[in-house]
């Protein structure tokens, strides 16, 4: 890292320790109850406590609380809810809890004004170009685990890695999984060895909602993202129903059970258990390959998370998940256990184990914006898999730590975190009997600016310097930039630099299934397999616009992003029989476009509609060349509607174009006027229905590819699974054929539990 940057970020830290001091506050705390008709109180959720002629303000919680910290010198809070009567209330030196009565207006009619909460949220606010997911988007499709959880999210595309072990990955502007930094809670979770197989490791109902983040996200989240950032939230333990179950059952062998429970200890403290387990039970060859489209096995997985809102505001959490999963696939009549040699059976075999432990730490100081933050986790994982004769093994240990200070400087309009971080990654891998190991560790500083002018522009700018133990320091800049022009159209702009180092192994495990040859050339001396750390800058603009159309709102969102690399893991399979890693000699880099638009046609009628196209190329040997099994073009549609009567229906529609293919001359694979290998285009479909007997009790019943559109003759040499030429790997289409599914979700709230 040069002088300049450190001296920034020496700055950046001295500012944060020497801000200003601000007037004294107070911390005012109370309850709001409704006085009804008949004089009866009741606690009040979502009622308005405020400073008149200000904007500082809260609403109540379920149990009718309100917190509120504000300066000293106020004297006046105004507590309003609709159809009752605001009430003034006259704030006293050294008195900070107060309990407020509201009385019901009089009046001959009611009018109510009341707007759904949307399930995808485009914000105009934030800076960075930021969709939330809401917990009910979920809903709309089975969601069984974190890869089938973008089913109706344009933003995200999930394929197959291969035709044997079922494992899904994830795409963002048009770069594989690995490249966008997939968090818990803001905490690195599907980090190294589980980048693409851990995706199935977070099940569906535990999820609470979703942020997807395209471009480099913050600095305070780390230097690795290089095409967004997806963070997950998990539910809460203060928050939701006392005890939730759902069962599912699918038409293909998929047995699946949830159980949620929570429980407060008062007001304070709180923990929630969730337990999931998973079967695939039923033997399937769709396509009549003789290879199970999907290998048998079973997970089981266990989360315990505790909050604790301590005295004098401060916050303790800390929780543990234990995974277990396993899996046998591969020929019809392979058993467990098979020799992996000619004339037997070729089989697949998989065992994970995973343990996380993960702690949060805060303090929120009476001035405003102010506060100190320490993450932490510790994860376990270990994974042995069997693809015919090739195994391969995975132990990998990490340790994370993240210190957190926030404050402002003179006004809340300019607010500045820093802080410390620490990344700890031991491996241990084993592929074709050679051993791989690493110890890499990352210390590093950061520093964030963020500074609001009115409401119409904020900036965003951030810096941190890190030093890894194998390649040296290194600087990560990043900036972001949100302008309004108008109070319902935002645009942004965004540019920054990302590092990571690659597990190529890990990270491409859909090739083993497969007879190619593995090498790895150019080797650095001490680098992680003999490879240098992958460097990308990306930039980005985005427009997003709200307006009418006749009486209801209308959501339009363009993107555009490139991300280009200055240092790059190349995988080349152009060469059957053979997959290289090399690093870059040459160009890479990827456009993406994208359009989103969303709409509510009739009263409870949505509609959205998306269109993404990537140019994704990378220099193979010389030569710069279509990245493979990336579509250049993709469409969607999803609709979703309402009835009174408390029926769901939700449809979507997505179209996949073209991709090219190498070393494929078979099965629906064409040539284009260029003479390069191409899948053909095909649509896919998801359908579900929902019935909402009461807000306790519901049943869902739906149909994935109901087509049953299929990639048939997936696999290479599929007769001689021992021959040089077979590969499982080569995958552009759907794996899986029509799948019709049902289930049921119950809710124990609770006021029901005694």
């Amino acid at each position: 890292m040069n002088k300049r940057a450190v001296g920034v970020l020496l700055i950046c830290l001295l500012i944060g320790a020497n801000v200003s001091n601000a007037q004294q506050v107070r911390n005012v705390t109370g309850t709001v109850r409704l006085i009804n008709n008949k004089g009866a109180k009741e606690l009040a959720e979502g009622v308005t406590v405020a400073v008149p002629g200000t904007e500082l303000g809260s609403f109540t919680d379920k149990d009718g609380l309100f917190t509120l910290i504000i300066p000293d010198s106020i004297r006046l809070l105004v507590a309003s809810f609709a159809g009752y009567v605001p009430d003034t209330v006259l704030l006293k030196p050294g008195i900070n809890e107060y309990n407020i009565d509201l009385k019901l207006t009089h009046s001959l009619k009611e009018v109510v004004i009341s707007e759904r909460v949307k399930t995808t949220e485009m914000s105009l606010l934030d800076p960075l170009n930021t969709q939330k997911i809401g917990g009910n988007e979920l809903l709309k499709a089975a969601c069984c685990n974190l890869s089938e959880s973008f089913e109706t999210t344009p933003s995200v595309d999930v394929s197959f890695t291969d035709a044997v072990t079922g494992y899904k990955q994830v795409r963002m502007l048009g770069l594989a999984g690995p490249y966008t930094l997939i968090t818990q809670e803001n905490i690195p979770d599907l980090h190294g060895l589980a980048a693409i197989s851990g995706l199935s490791y977070t099940p569906g109902p535990w999820i609470e909602s979703m942020q997807l983040t395209k471009g480099t996200g913050s600095v305070v989240n780390g230097f690795e993202s290089v095409a967004g950032q997806i963070n997950v939230e998990l539910l809460k333990p203060f928050d939701g129903e006392k005890w939730f179950f759902n069962l599912y059952q699918s038409s293909q062998g998929r047995t699946e059970a949830n159980v949620n429970y929570r429980h407060k200890f008062g007001k304070k403290l709180a923990t929630n258990l969730m337990v999931h387990a998973s079967s695939q039970y039923l033997k399937l060859d769709q396509n009549s390959d003789h290879f199970l489209d999907q290998p048998l096995g079973s997970q089981f997985n266990i989360l315990n998370r505790w909050i604790w809102n301590a005295p004098k505001n401060w916050m303790f959490q800390a929780g543990v998940k234990f995974l277990y999963a396993q899996g046998t696939g591969g020929e019809w009549n392979y058993k467990a256990g098979d020799p992996q040699t000619p004339g037997n059976p070729w089989g697949y075999q998989s065992t994970t184990l995973r343990t996380e432990e993960w702690a949060k730490i805060a303090k929120i100081f009476n001035r405003p914006a102010t506060s100190i933050g320490l993450q932490l986790s510790n994860i376990n994982y270990y994974q042995d898999a069997t693809y015919g004769p090739r195994e391969y093994t995975g132990l990998q240990n990490s340790v994370y730590a993240n210190l957190i200070f926030q404050t402002y400087i003179r006004s809340t309009n300019n607010v500045i975190k820093t802080g410390l971080s620490a990344m700890w990654d031991v491996y241990n891998e084993q592929f074709d009997q050679i051993t791989y190991t690493r110890n890499e560790q990352v210390p590093g500083v950061f520093c964030e600016y963020a500074w609001s002018y009115s409401d119409k522009f904020n900036l965003i700018a951030g810096l941190r310097g890190d030093y890894d133990n194998i390649y040296g320091a290194f600087a990560t800049p990043r900036l972001h930039v949100r302008y309004a022009p108008f109070k319902r159209t935002t645009f942004r702009a965004s540019a920054g630099r990302a590092q990571r180092t690659a597990n190529i192994f890990a990270e491409n495990m859909g090739f083993m299934a497969s007879n190619r040859q593995f090498s790895i050339e150019n080797h650095e001396q001490g680098a992680a397999y003999g490879l240098n750390p992958e460097v990308a800058w990306n930039t980005g603009v985005n427009l997003t616009h709200k307006f009418k159309i006749g009486l209801r709102e209308a959501v339009l969102g363009l993107d555009y992003y490139y991300t280009w690399f200055q240092s790059q893991v190349v995988v080349d399979l152009n060469y059957p029989g053979f997959l290289s890693f090399y690093d870059l000699q040459g160009r890479s880099f990827a456009h993406s476009f994208s359009a989103q638009f969303d709409y509510e046609l009739i009263h409870k009628l949505n509609i959205r509609l998306a269109y993404r196209y990537y140019d994704v190329k990378t220099t193979y040997t010389g030569v710069l060349q279509e990245k493979p099994l990336v579509p250049a073009n993709r469409a969607f549609i999803n609709v979703d509607y309402a009835t009174r009567n408390k029926w769901k229906f939700d449809y979507t529609i997505q179209g996949v174009g073209t991709q090219r293919t190498p070393g494929v001359t078979h099965n629906h694979i064409g040539l284009d006027p260029g003479g390069v290998n191409r899948s053909p285009a095909y649509l896919v479909m998801n359908a579900q229905i929902t019935k909402v007997f009461s807000d306790v009790f519901e049943v869902y019943l739906g149909c994935e590819n109901p087509l049953n559109y299929m990639q048939h003759d997936a696999i290479i040499e599929v007769a001689n699974p021992f021959d040089p030429k077979f590969d499982a790997s080569l995958i552009w289409g759907p794996m899986m054929g029509r799948n019709v599914y049902s289930g049921l979700r119950y809710r124990i709230k609770e006021k029901l539990v005694k």
